[in-house]
């Protein structure tokens, strides 16, 4: 089933990443991204996601995509964790107003104060072209991003 997002524009957001700067979807116009919403960070499904992603310099390395994680965790947690796994890529808090983004993009769990594994690939024109939603505890494949990827950005 096709995410309702899918054709749609991406929801405008403003979060903060883990050097304290605020980076606002409006400062992403002109270039595609790839957002990823992790539960929780440290967790064993979300830590391997995060590896798996530093490691895909096929996509972190890419001069059209920016790769970007989220969770509704604190910045200091976040930054904890990216220094935990060498984790250079944007790492961005949703913590507050809490799960703001995370509930726009549809991905917000209420009941537990998480964001679902939700990810989004949305255009340089600021549409989100692709989406995922997983099921609570099961991972997300880097084989999806890579076709994603490949098919709305070449």
């Amino acid at each position: 089933m096709t995410h309702p997002l899918v054709g749609q524009p991406a929801p405008e957001f403003r979060m903060t990443d883990t050097h304290g700067r605020t980076v606002a979807s409006s400062s992403l116009a002109g270039t595609a991204y790839l957002l990823v919403f992790v539960p929780f960070a440290f967790s064993d499904t979300c830590t391997n996601e995060l590896i798996d992603l530093r490691s895909a310099e096929d996509l972190l390395g890419r001069d059209d995509l920016r790769v970007i994680v989220v969770s509704c965790d604190s910045v200091y947690t976040l930054k904890a964790w990216a220094d935990t796994h060498s984790y250079k890529a944007d790492l961005l808090s949703d913590f507050w107003p809490h799960g703001d983004v995370s509930r726009h993009f549809g991905v917000f769990n209420p009941h537990k104060g998480l964001a679902g594994r939700g990810s989004f690939l949305v255009d340089a024109e600021g549409v989100v072209r692709w989406a995922i939603v997983n099921p609570e505890g099961e991972a997300r494949e880097l084989a999806e991003y890579r076709g994603a990827v490949e098919k709305v950005l070449g």
